[in-house]
């Protein structure tokens, strides 16, 4: 079993940017990658469609004899990670945007966290910020429309600088001193958000935490792949728009379903 492929899911190419933190710390493990742009964007669906979409993402790598799956997106951690773990036998890993280590180093006691609707809105983000903020006041922002340009491709162009100068002029002005990203998607746009942001924020994603709990879970389970032979790597896409061959290399595999 440890030969067997990580799975991977996100509603598109947000998640490529965990799926390169993972392959870099664990370059000799399979991995099979979902872009499930065609329900893209998760974020503003209900609890119910992105539990089904979850399951059907989850069924699919099961079916490629994944040995773990990430779902490498925060909307549907924060809806579903639970559900999938209690439906399904193998380690599943989520993410969650990294309050806590914003929370812990803030200078001004303000942290500012860019997300999607559906993890804003969701109970374990809610408990996940109560637990870690205690005097910290944490600015919430919605980067409503945001997922939608990354997958079109237009992630420098003037609509989406002007949508970024819009969420984050807000938390600015909040003097934040830390904007934790809570999408895999905005990695693709932190160049467009570093141009726009004081030299004095740090941006903060969870990716390489989220790496390196996934070896530990790898190894934990004794599912860990010691062979030093080079992985294979492939990424499924349902959309015909989608543009993953735009930011992963191309000597990858990419399968259209």
């Amino acid at each position: 079993m440890s030969n067997n492929p990580i799975g991977f899911f996100d509603s598109g190419i947000g998640g490529i940017t965990l799926w390169k933190e993972v392959h870099n710390l664990l370059p000799y493990e399979n991995k099979i990658y979902l872009a499930d742009s065609k329900n893209s964007p998760y974020g503003t669906k209900s609890d119910e469609e992105i539990e089904r979409i979850s399951i059907e993402n989850s069924e699919f790598l099961l079916k490629k004899e994944c040995k773990l799956i990430i779902v490498a997106c925060n909307t549907a951690t924060t809806k579903c990670i639970d559900k999938l773990r209690e439906k399904f036998e193998i380690p599943f890993i989520g993410i969650e945007p990294a309050i806590k280590p914003a929370a812990l180093n803030t200078k001004t006691g303000k942290v500012g966290v860019l997300a999607t609707e559906g993890t804003l809105g969701s109970n374990l983000f809610y408990k996940t910020s109560n637990k870690h903020v205690n005097s910290v006041k944490i600015i919430e922002q919605s980067g409503k429309g945001l997922v939608k340009l990354i997958e079109q491709g237009k992630m420098d162009g003037d609509k989406i600088k002007n949508l970024l100068k819009k969420y984050l002029h807000l938390m600015i002005n909040e003097n934040v001193d830390k904007l934790v990203l809570g999408c895999t998607h905005y990695p693709l746009i932190i160049k467009a958000i570093s141009n726009i942001l004081p030299e004095t924020i740090e941006i903060i994603d969870c990716n390489k935490a989220v790496a390196i709990q996934t070896k530990k879970v790898l190894e934990s389970n004794r599912i860990i792949n010691l062979s030093k032979i080079e992985s294979e790597n492939q990424f499924y896409v349902n959309s015909e728009n989608s543009i993953i061959g735009k930011i992963i290399d191309s000597k990858f595999n990419i399968i259209k379903i």
